[in-house]
């Protein structure tokens, strides 16, 4: 039986897409070559579509490791602070720290005390609300003394040995107003009470109290009286004295304060005054004197620490 020729344009799909991929000038010449040069060729591009098709697996990568190489770690960063950086150890706050004194002199409470040493009527400890802080206003009446604003912080330690704070001690502190006078006793302020109240003294010994700078009367250095106490509930009457003693100021910046016209005489009374001359302090004032900082203007600053001699 005769076989029919093949039509040389219809060879499949498989031949046109093989043809169609080839250069024009190479489909010209697979042409010319006629059913047997294509059927060559197509032979070829099969086997090379085949090989084409099923590509070779690529071997698998190599796993990157999941920790780096011991040799190429990074140093670690250390957790804590090194030893250098370690914050210097906080000051302890017990007695061994606190600033040791000898015993202040105990010294006359003077006639103006107002502590019940005189009677009933003249002490100001059994008054209500005299413990407190700011001691510039009378409790009876309300009135202000006037003067320059002065912040007092006494620190109450056991004189010698191991100057503990005397936590708990009160303490009792007055003086005179601006002008030189005292109240509860000096005529035109007999009915007041400034200047005059009590502070228990906290952990560390510290009692404070604000007040204004008093005055400089003839006879005497400017000064601040004092009673130290067991305690606030034994400080209500001179009979539970532990030690009384005065507190003197510097000579510099008293003058600088009694520049101001509501201080009266007090300038000319300290100008003929010497703390080796004066009634108290004349044997020796090195315990009782004060230091002072801060400026009139902003507010003074004045400190003492007090060794109490016999707690």
């Amino acid at each position: 039986m005769q076989t029919e020729p093949r039509d040389l344009f219809d060879l499949g799909l498989q031949a046109d897409l093989a043809m169609m991929q080839q250069p024009l000038l190479t489909r010209r010449r697979l042409l010319r070559l006629g059913l047997v040069g294509i059927t060559t060729f197509l032979a070829g591009c099969t086997s090379i579509a085949n090989s084409v098709a099923t590509p070779t697996a690529a071997p698998s990568p190599t796993a990157v490791p999941t920790t780096a190489p011991a040799a190429a770690a990074a140093t670690a960063v250390p957790t804590t602070a090194p030893t250098a950086a370690i914050a210097p150890t906080a000051v302890p706050t017990s007695a061994a720290v606190t600033e040791c004194v000898d015993a202040i002199p105990r010294e006359t409470a003077g006639p103006f005390p107002g502590n019940g040493a005189q009677g009933a009527s003249l002490n100001v400890l059994s008054r209500s609300g005299v413990v407190r802080t700011d001691i510039r206003t009378s409790l009876g009446t309300g009135n202000t003394a006037a003067g320059v604003p002065l912040r007092l912080e006494l620190k109450l330690v056991r004189a010698g040995g191991d100057c503990a704070p005397l936590e708990g001690y009160a303490i009792y502190v007055w003086h005179c107003d601006a002008p030189g006078r005292y109240s509860m006793y000096s005529p035109g302020v007999e009915g007041e009470d400034y200047l005059r109240g009590v502070q228990a003294a906290g952990a560390d010994g510290l009692a404070v109290f604000q007040t204004i700078f008093p005055g400089c009367y003839a006879g005497r250095w400017p000064h601040i009286h004092f009673e130290i106490y067991p305690s606030l509930a034994q400080a209500t009457s001179a009979r539970d004295v532990v030690h009384t003693s005065q507190l003197a100021f510097p000579a510099d910046i008293s003058r600088q304060v009694y520049a101001d016209a509501q201080y009266g005489n007090s300038l000319r009374n300290l100008d003929q005054l010497s703390l080796e001359r004066d009634g108290v302090f004349r044997d020796g004032w090195e315990q009782q004197m004060a230091t002072i900082t801060g400026t009139i203007n902003d507010g003074l600053l004045v400190r003492l620490t007090i060794g109490v001699p016999g707690v």
